[in-house]
């Protein structure tokens, strides 16, 4: 039951962040539903993956390239999904900052 409930905490967090940050777009609260789906997947199975293959630059860049993949993980998650949709990096990376702060708010109260 908690599971999903992070997921709609998610998606709701997704949509607050296409209201807020321009170059993102979500169509529906069910194409944030799947987004917060396959975003949760793709940050299970790839996203550790990632983080081992780019460890070296990681290192050399002081964890800040963790950025850089977050946001390629979440502009893949937009390029799989219908009806979300994120227009370059930038609104990528500012997308994924906010979701995450109002998931980890939001997540503290599922507990």
């Amino acid at each position: 039951m908690k599971i999903i409930f992070r997921i709609l905490i998610t998606a709701g967090a997704l949509l607050f962040c296409a209201y807020l940050v321009p170059g993102i777009s979500v169509s529906s609260f069910g194409a944030a539903v799947v987004a917060a789906i396959i975003l949760g997947l793709l940050n299970l199975i790839a996203r550790p993956i990632l983080v081992l293959l780019t460890l070296p630059i990681t290192l050399l860049t002081l964890g800040l390239f963790i950025f850089v993949i977050n946001a390629a993980l979440f502009a893949a998650a937009a390029s799989l999904v219908s009806g979300f949709s994120v227009d370059g990096f930038v609104p990528a990376l500012f997308g994924l900052l906010l979701v995450s702060i109002v998931s980890v708010i939001g997540n503290r109260f599922v507990k």
